[in-house]
């Protein structure tokens, strides 16, 4: 693992955090320690966050500049022990910023570092007496029960999530039978049927199975290989930059995006573009987030 401790991190957007309450809190968990082929997501919030410094700031699909609502960059956790451990580190950062009114927006790292933002997400919808929502874009299933022989892995981060939420998956394309026997397949949307839909019309089915308050986990493999080379466990036959943002857009309209993560960059010098992708998709969510919450519905 590298150590990130002597590595300056520039704030997201390259911005300086707001005088009063911010209405995002980019929290950066550079953790790897349960992937399995390709190390090096680790590296991935730094990357991201070195190249959202160029990305601009007034979006052009909403024509809003999300930077102004106030966005702060958090330390990032420096924590290369058990996942389990990390789950509940991550629980408890997640809460306090949900507990600010803020956004949380989790930057990985691999992708178990959800599992305890989801937790945290879905325990505050709990204590309102509503059920969260965890709509889920990623190449993978994500729902084995344990994987090299922790619950916490990378491979079990669905399987916690439906534990706590009712979960849509959208993209799949790389999945071990156990998770095809196990999954109600009702919710999930794989990548070969969107890419051979004769119209969007599966984005309302997807959303209209979420209850209001969701969690938005984006995993970078669902991008095709072509489009996102930069990640550990990458899949061919994946979806595209307007499929993934047409269908945020439409999801934030319809639902309370109130937290999400962008996980499993994992920078490569021959592939920087993939770490602007992953920083202008951030913006990008974020962007329609906020424009959903300021339209009254």
């Amino acid at each position: 693992m590298n150590d990130h401790s002597s590595i300056e991190q520039p704030a997201f957007l390259g911005v300086e955090p707001p005088s009063g309450p911010p209405a995002a809190v980019v929290l950066p968990i550079p953790y790897d320690g349960t992937s399995t082929w390709r190390k090096g997501a680790d590296r991935g919030p730094q990357a991201l966050l070195e190249a959202s410094t160029e990305v601009e700031l007034f979006d052009l699909p909403t024509q809003t500049e999300p930077s102004l609502a106030g966005i702060e960059t958090r330390a990032a956790l420096e924590y290369r022990g058990a996942p389990e451990e990390l789950v509940e580190r991550v629980r408890v950062m997640v809460a306090e910023v949900l507990e600010g009114g803020a956004i949380p927006i989790v930057l990985g790292g691999e992708h178990s570092v959800s599992i305890g933002a989801i937790q945290a997400a879905s325990a505050l919808i709990e204590s309102r007496g509503r059920r969260l929502g965890v709509v889920q874009i990623d190449a993978h299933g994500d729902t084995r029960e344990s994987y090299h022989g922790s619950a916490c892995n990378h491979a079990c981060v669905m399987a916690r999530a439906r534990e706590v939420a009712d979960i849509v998956q959208i993209g799949i394309r790389a999945i071990d039978r156990c998770e095809y026997e196990t999954m109600d397949l009702t919710r999930v949307f794989p990548a070969h049927e969107i890419l051979a839909a004769k119209d969007d019309g599966w984005m309302d089915q997807a959303i209209e199975l979420m209850p209001e308050d969701v969690y938005l986990t984006i995993d970078l493999d669902a991008f095709d290989s072509g489009v996102m080379p930069a990640t550990g466990t990458p899949e061919p036959g994946g979806l595209d930059w307007t499929i993934v943002n047409t269908f945020v857009s439409r999801l934030s309209a319809r639902r309370n995006i109130f937290a999400f993560d962008v996980v499993e960059l994992l920078p490569h010098p021959a592939h920087w573009a993939c770490d602007f992708l992953a920083a202008k998709l951030v913006h990008r969510v974020l962007a329609e987030i906020l424009v959903a919450r300021s339209d009254p519905r």
